[in-house]
């Protein structure tokens, strides 16, 4: 099954998996070379430490290149509308604070909680998906239901 990611998403997923297979990738193989060429390996931190490191780089790059076969590219753009869908960002209210929060749904690669970038399988993006302006959502948390209303829909 496709998981959905936005264009800028799926941009980094290629940016970092061009970075490790351009950039350190080789730098490490070359790393690696040197320290075996140093001799006795058994004892040779360099080397272990650089052959894990290599592992570790080749696991991320077969990973992202998984991913990047699996994904598919939803631009929000294309898809504005007057509810709120994958890719939105949805400013919305507090309904017993007043506090103003903002979020955008976004895949799962994509998650940055910090600045506001929700998956689309979260309890609140969940809780606002179909929703319009001035629409009441009720967001499950771990405390219990908070209720929010939906002040404003973008498409960035």
């Amino acid at each position: 099954m496709a998981s959905y990611i936005t264009p800028a998403g799926f941009q980094a997923l290629v940016d970092e998996y061009e970075q490790m297979l351009k950039v350190e990738r080789p730098i490490m193989t070359r790393e690696v070379a040197y320290a075996a060429s140093l001799g006795d390996r058994s004892e040779n931190a360099e080397y272990k430490y650089g052959k894990q490191r290599l592992r570790q780089i080749d696991k991320r790059l077969h990973f992202l290149q998984k991913r990047l076969q699996n994904v598919e590219v939803v631009d929000p753009k294309e898809i504005a509308g007057p509810s709120v869908r994958f890719g939105a960002t949805v400013c919305y209210e507090e309904d017993t604070t007043g506090e103003e929060k903002r979020v955008q749904i976004v895949g799962t690669d994509e998650i940055d909680t910090l600045n506001g970038r929700v998956s689309f399988k979260s309890p609140i993006a969940k809780a606002l998906i179909g929703k319009s302006v001035d629409d009441p959502a009720t967001i499950q948390t771990p405390q219990g239901p908070r209720t929010v209303v939906i002040t404003e829909i973008t498409w960035e």
